[in-house]
């Protein structure tokens, strides 16, 4: 092996690692620049939520599975809504901190053309996460995530993906993806994501 190859393998399983940690890890980038490579078509502001233009949104995945109360849920049969895709762990701080947040623009809007989803992640077992819904009157459903499937597969590379934990991405109603934010949110910044959507035709 040549000493010029040693370094690069070394920079690439640091590379791998980061970017396993960043999916496993609570947090994110708060700085507002967001990842992703090729022609992604999509702009960050400095408060960290990244938007697609109408025109140049992907569609996610499949988004459907067993919510915390044991139904079945997919995410595709809200299409004509705009929905918030929130995932979270109950053992994660920054999710602790935009819950009341969540809690209280979901119960805002209900009724008005908008769902909330939360993706449940790396909680062992449902009765940690359903306590945490319980202490911030969380009123909609999480799809049980525990290995993190439906982030790390849920979403085309290169499109608005959720990526740290806490993460959100907003869906347009026609199901695709609009917003993103890789931080914990309060409620302007949550409003921020959802009211342009909720004016588009």
């Amino acid at each position: 092996m040549s000493l010029s190859r040693a370094p690069r393998r070394t920079l690439l399983a640091v590379g791998v690692l980061s970017a396993a940690l960043t999916l496993s890890a609570c947090g994110g980038d708060s700085n507002g620049k967001s990842g992703g490579g090729g022609n992604t078509n999509f702009v960050t502001n400095t408060g960290g939520i990244s938007t697609a233009a109408k025109g140049e949104r992907a569609s996610t995945g499949k988004l459907a599975g067993e919510t915390l109360d044991g139904k079945h849920l997919d995410v595709a049969d809200l299409k004509g809504k705009v929905v918030v895709l929130n995932a979270w762990g109950s053992w994660c701080g920054p999710c602790r901190a935009e819950a009341p947040y969540f809690a209280k623009v979901a119960k805002d809007l209900k009724g008005q053309g908008v769902e909330f989803v939360g993706l449940n992640t790396r909680d062992p077992n449902k009765q940690q996460a359903i306590a945490f819904e319980e202490e911030y009157g969380v009123p909609y459903p999480s799809l049980y995530d525990q290995q993190g499937k439906l982030i790390l597969f849920g979403f085309p590379k290169g499109t608005l993906s959720l990526q740290g934990i806490p993460s959100t991405v907003v869906l347009d109603k026609e199901g695709k993806i609009a917003a993103r934010s890789l931080m914990a949110l309060d409620e302007k910044k949550l409003r921020s994501m959802i009211e342009p959507l909720l004016k588009e035709k």
